[in-house]
């Protein structure tokens, strides 16, 4: 298992809008750069990128919720 964590705190997304699906779903294969989700800090969306290859296991904490730098955010398997 492998964890992709916040790189800075905001609040996490797993969608690019509220009317898409979700960036990954579990079991979806992972490449390195691969958009997971984003971080909004005032107004701003940071896109969060994978930088392992795997398939995916699941998001760690629910949709637009508030994170804190380090903080796990989706895992590998």
């Amino acid at each position: 298992m492998a964890d992709i964590q916040s790189p800075l705190p905001g609040t996490f997304y797993h969608k690019p809008s509220p009317e898409e699906p979700p960036f990954k779903g579990t079991g979806d294969a992972v490449a390195v750069g691969d958009v997971i989700g984003l971080v909004e800090v005032m107004k701003t969306f940071i896109e969060v990128k994978s930088e392992i290859a795997g398939s995916f296991s699941g998001y760690s904490v629910d949709d637009a919720s508030p994170v804190t730098a380090g903080q796990v955010l989706a895992t590998l398997g």
